[in-house]
Order: C-alpha cells, then sequence, then structure tokens
C-alpha cells in the first residue's frame, strides 16, 4: 500500500500545478477537467489494489479478478461517457490527467523494482 500512496501523493503534486498552468489556455473547463481525470486514475489505481488484495487468499481468484476488472472499467467508462456527455469535462483534460497518473505508476514501480533489485543484491 505504501506504493499507492507514493503514486497518489506525487500524482496530485503534478496534478495541480498543471491544472494551475491549463487555466491559461483559452479551453473551457480544461483546469476541471485535468483534476478530475486525475482523480478518476487515482480512484482506479485504488480500486485495483483493493482487488488485488482482495482476492489473494481466495481459491477462485481468477474468477473474482477478471469480475473486477471488467466491472471497473464498465464503471470508469460509463462516469466518463457522462461526464463528457454532460460537457463537464474536456476530452483532453481528462486524458492529461489520467497521463498524468499513468506516468507515476510508471516512474514509480520502476523505482520501487530498481530498490527492490538492490536489496536483493541483484
Amino acid at each position: 500500500m505504501e506504493l499507492i500512496q507514493k503514486i497518489h501523493r506525487n500524482s496530485l503534486i503534478l496534478l495541480f500545478p498543471l491544472a494551475a498552468a491549463s487555466a491559461f489556455i483559452e479551453w473551457r473547463q480544461l483546469p476541471l477537467s485535468i483534476l478530475m481525470g486525475g482523480v478518476l486514475g487515482i480512484l482506479n489505481i485504488r480500486a485495483l489494489a483493493w482487488g488485488v488484495q482482495g482476492v489473494l487468499g481466495s481459491q477462485k481468484s481468477s474468477t473474482k479478478m477478471l469480475f473486477f476488472s471488467q466491472f471497473r472499467l464498465v464503471m470508469l467508462f460509463l462516469i466518463l461517457a457522462a461526464l463528457v456527455y454532460l460537457k463537464v469535462v474536456n476530452i483532453f483534460g481528462i486524458l492529461a490527467g489520467l497521463t498524468v497518473v499513468f506516468s507515476m505508476v510508471v516512474i514509480e514501480g520502476l523505482r520501487h523494482a530498481k530498490k527492490s533489485g538492490k536489496d536483493q543484491g541483484d
């Protein structure tokens, strides 16, 4: 869970300045869209971690994992579709926010793997 918290913290550290800087661009709702995309990305990562922890001790883990993954994907799609349909957010801002979180997942994952490799003597 420490890795998820690092991703959460670092994503928020990047999202707020990015949203503030995007306020100077003439696109409507871009700052809100970036923040919403980031929040949805963070919630998706947290749900993924929660789902993996929930099925680790289960014998039918593959079925549960498939269900949770599909449910999470459908819910994310429905939320994004509703926000775009209601014109609450800008699709490019949502993508920017999701990209920030995805980048933090990759960066923190690489840092964690590098640290784990050093701890094991590789």
